[in-house]
């Protein structure tokens, strides 16, 4: 499956949160992950980001996709991580 990830965390976890999330997504921009995930590495992800937040001050929003099919992808401005595929 497909998903974006935006998470908003405290500062004093939010390098951690960073670095969870790279284990298994590509960063976009400051605080949003995309890409192509598993349900088990998926289900990993969001219980090590479980346990790193603060449920009364951070934030965890997953946008779930069974396909990009119909989904169009436009950067306006600087894209702070270009994507590049290679075949």
């Amino acid at each position: 499956m497909f998903v974006i990830l935006v998470y908003d965390f405290e500062q004093k976890r939010v390098g951690r949160a960073l670095k969870t999330c790279r284990k298994y997504l590509t960063w976009v921009q400051n605080s949003v992950f995309e890409g192509e995930i598993g349900e088990a590495n998926l289900k990993k992800l969001k219980m090590e980001l479980n346990k790193l937040m603060d449920k009364s001050t951070d934030s965890v929003i997953i946008y779930s996709f069974q396909s990009t099919k119909y989904s169009k992808r436009e950067v306006l401005g600087v894209s702070k991580n270009s994507q590049e595929f290679i075949l």
